[in-house]
């Protein structure tokens, strides 16, 4: 594979270094950027080829990726339609459907959309991905090479799935900072200093995530075993089922759905 970025952001950057690390050749990568910073910036920490001109970026290439913020999208794809041949599209860009990015094409339908959240800056990712029917069984496990580079991958049977994707995994990682900045403030004003707050806060959240992880048991039977009763915990928990937490996480996860499919529109009426 020969894999072009279009965009040099901190998502192309994430994926560039997760398959240099994986072996592939700096050769085998390039990257358009109109920005001559970023062009420069992605130079010099890969060693990867990367050049203003969408024509020049994409010669020689199987694969081309976009990376690009969502309200360029529609130029982007019009600039690239005459250009493609027989190359797999995989975007990466939040909430533009795949519908939209075709008409962009002129048509062009071996596109792949994919929704990796930011935890694919330190290769932590999980990566939603749907296929259009064009695309073949080949092409798809070569965006699972690309996507798994800095994490792990999930395929979704119907595109509007990814919306959901975006809600829980997209988005997911605000909530659980979220979560983590109320027991660090929580532990400052029961005494413990803002270093010991922060460290028992994420300690924490990584043990508990590695726990679910390589238990067998599910997260509610988990959860059973540390709540004692009349213990602590069960006090906690009480605590937050009283104030209804649990439906308000649910009900702000089904915003953030709601949100994803109204920017898909926005942009894709563009």
């Amino acid at each position: 594979m020969n894999i072009t970025f279009i965009g040099g952001g901190n998502m192309a950057a994430a994926l560039i270094g997760g398959l240099l690390q994986q072996g592939y050749l700096a050769a085998q990568i390039r990257v358009v950027e109109i920005n001559a910073e970023a062009r420069k910036k992605i130079n010099c920490e890969f060693s990867v080829a990367a050049m203003e001109e969408l024509d020049d970026g994409i010669a020689g290439s199987n694969v081309i990726l976009l990376a690009v913020k969502p309200q360029h999208l529609s130029s982007v794809a019009r600039k690239l339609a005459p250009l493609l041949k027989m190359h797999l599209v995989i975007s990466v860009v939040a909430g533009i459907k795949t519908k939209e990015i075709c008409r962009w094409l002129e048509g062009y339908t071996r596109v792949i959309r994919a929704m990796p959240n930011t935890p694919a800056l330190v290769r932590a990712a999980v990566t939603g991905l749907f296929a259009l029917p064009e695309v073949s069984t080949e092409e798809k496990q070569n965006a699972e090479i690309i996507l798994e580079a800095v994490g792990s991958v999930l395929w979704v049977e119907r595109e509007e799935l990814l919306d959901a994707v975006t809600a829980v995994s997209g988005s997911g990682p605000a909530y659980v900072f979220y979560f983590m900045e109320a027991l660090q403030q929580a532990g400052r004003e029961l005494g413990l200093n803002d270093t010991q707050s922060r460290q028992l806060s994420l300690e924490t959240f990584l043990g508990a995530a590695k726990l679910v992880s390589l238990s067998k048991e599910n997260i509610a039977a988990l959860r059973a075993k540390v709540t004692s009763k009349n213990g602590t915990t069960e006090h906690a928990i009480q605590a937050m089922e009283n104030d209804g937490i649990n439906r308000k996480i649910i009900r702000a996860v089904h915003a953030s759905y709601e949100r994803s499919r109204e920017l898909g529109n926005e942009f894709g009426n563009k």
